[in-house]
């Protein structure tokens, strides 16, 4: 089964599976495919996050996030005034080093069973000879505020300069094609040191980015050993720093153990009770500890210590919200960097299960929606926006009123934190369950979410991603519902003391579970989504 956010890249993993290939293959298939169908999230020009669990029990985690060119410095995005520049999210200096095309490559030595062209030349064939444009693929592309519209190459690719693309057309993307065909036949060595980076390379000199041909060159992938813990009868594999989204959860699910939150339901005011308290408290806790662990000593043992998790549960009233004023980093203040936290929502995430029972979860994203709208001449990619991950003026808020400091300050070869989750979840050693979403810094509550209602309210994987969510995130302290909720719930937390707020959506959760050897799917339905299995 392949679970993905755009139908026709689900069915490329998924004729990957049919033709004999492992998970790790239709994966890596998939996202080279999302790269030509969803041009939003999907991309050769971003980075990512690679959870992997065999059927053997083997684990491993791929960290091919971008990185911070070595041109980079801390306070390239002040302006004179002494304020953060929109330089991070617009214009070539705000790409970092894309990684996902090595990541995919790192996968398919290591892991994967096919050969590298059978899983790229897919997505070439479907630039090449292009797709039917959809009505949500129309509408997103109309939408006057793109980032599109800032760029020249841009515009003529997908915005055909004005004359935008209506439902049922076809979209051909000819120069991405041929960077595709040059990654399916010369390797990955093509993006990183062939054809392909010297002209990335001269495009950024041209337009005074910042990545050099040595940054290509020197770009690695981190292979790091997952997060790992119990939540009752289940066995949590999930995504270690600079991911903050396995902290979370392992936290957020440590808060929740014992407490009897679920005994009124799914979604009843007691639930979202406490589940919004345990969020309130880890979201505490990621202002201050959470960074690239190569350039940070994140303090792990302490943040999933049970007794530090025991007393965090201990501070929960069972009828009041906490204030949040009340409520700060827990840790011993010998402990502490605060770190910038705010993620665009355009990620995108795809789960995959072969018939063996290995697992695939990948979460990849160019950040912002189609990146900074850059389409590098001749190469037909998308580039990333990525240096906007990082805290631009550490100490003081962005331009989304979060607060960044030292831990996620840049620095050249740094990675951004993140809170991008794969994870990925057993009972009794056997796949149970696989899950993840984009959504920037709510994609932790939205898994979260999506797992207690499986594991604990008994939902099968569709209804789970379909019930309304709720997003709590310490500061502002308010708590954001999802349209959904009935009138006496909202009135019962008001009660409670929470201050509501409504909310488009709270991350997009795709979903597998493995039940009794059947595999079920699960997509949002008022979404575009495909659940494509056999």
């Amino acid at each position: 089964m392949v679970v993905a956010q755009e139908p026709i890249a689900a069915d490329v993993g998924l004729a990957v599976l049919e033709k004999g290939g492992n998970a790790v293959d239709a994966a890596i298939a998939t996202g080279f495919a999302l790269a030509v169908t969803h041009p939003v999230a999907g991309n050769i020009g971003g980075g990512g996050f690679m959870l992997i669990r065999l059927a053997d029990g083997t684990t491993d985690f791929l960290d091919f996030r971008e990185t911070a060119p070595q041109k980079a410095a801390r306070d390239m995005y002040i302006g004179p005034d002494g304020n953060a520049t929109k330089d991070s999210i617009f214009g070539w200096r705000s790409s970092g080093v894309p990684g996902s095309v090595a990541g995919f490559a790192f996968a398919q030595k290591r892991f994967g069973s096919k050969k590298w062209a059978d899983l790229v030349n897919p997505a070439a064939r479907l630039a090449a000879d292009g797709f039917t444009v959809t009505r949500p693929f129309a509408a997103a592309l109309a939408n006057p505020n793109s980032a599109l519209n800032q760029d020249t190459e841009s515009k003529r690719i997908f915005l055909r300069d004005g004359n935008t693309y209506k439902e049922g057309e076809t979209l051909r993307q000819p120069e991405l094609a041929e960077t595709l065909e040059r990654i399916a036949s010369q390797g990955p060595r093509d993006f990183y040191e062939g054809e392909t980076a010297r002209r990335l390379v001269a495009a950024m000199t041209a337009h005074g980015g910042l990545i050099t041909a040595e940054d290509l060159k020197d770009y690695k992938v981190i292979e790091r050993r997952p997060l790992e813990g119990q939540y009752k009868a289940f066995h949590i594999i999930t995504s270690p720093p600079p991911s903050a989204g396995g902290i979370g959860l392992l936290q957020m699910f440590g808060m929740l153990d014992g407490t009897g939150y679920s005994d009124s339901g799914a979604d009843s005011p007691k639930a979202i009770h406490y589940e919004a308290e345990a969020m309130r408290r880890f979201y505490a806790d990621r202002s201050e500890y959470l960074g690239d662990p190569d350039y940070y000593n994140v303090p792990l043992k302490q943040l999933l210590n049970p007794a530090y998790i025991a007393w965090r549960r201990g501070t929960i009233d069972p009828t009041r919200a906490t204030p949040s004023t009340l409520i700060g980093p827990g840790l011993p203040k010998s402990v502490e960097a605060r770190v910038n936290w705010y993620e665009s929502t355009e990620t995108t995430h795809y789960n995959v299960v072969d018939s063996k029972g290995n697992a695939v979860a990948v979460t990849y994203t160019l950040n912002n929606s189609y990146g900074n709208g850059i389409t590098v001449p001749g190469l037909g990619f998308l580039l990333n926006d990525e240096m906007d991950d990082f805290a631009a003026k550490p100490g003081s808020p962005n331009m989304f009123g979060m607060i960044g400091a030292d831990a996620n300050a840049i620095e050249p070869g740094k990675r951004p934190l993140s809170s991008m989750t794969p994870t990925i979840i057993t009972k009794a050693n056997k796949l149970f369950m696989v899950v993840g979403a984009p959504g920037g810094s709510r994609i932790t509550n939205g898994v979260m979410q999506v797992i207690l209602d499986v594991l604990d309210f008994g939902m099968n994987p569709q209804d789970a991603v379909d019930l309304p969510r709720f997003h709590h995130q310490w500061k502002p302290d308010l708590l954001y519902l999802e349209s959904g909720f009935s009138p006496e719930t909202e009135t019962a937390l008001k009660n409670m003391g929470y201050d509501l707020r409504p909310i488009d959506n709270v991350a997009r959760v795709e979903a597998i579970v493995a039940n009794k050897g059947v595999l079920e799917g699960g997509t949002e339905s008022r979404l575009h989504g495909k659940v494509s299995g056999y």
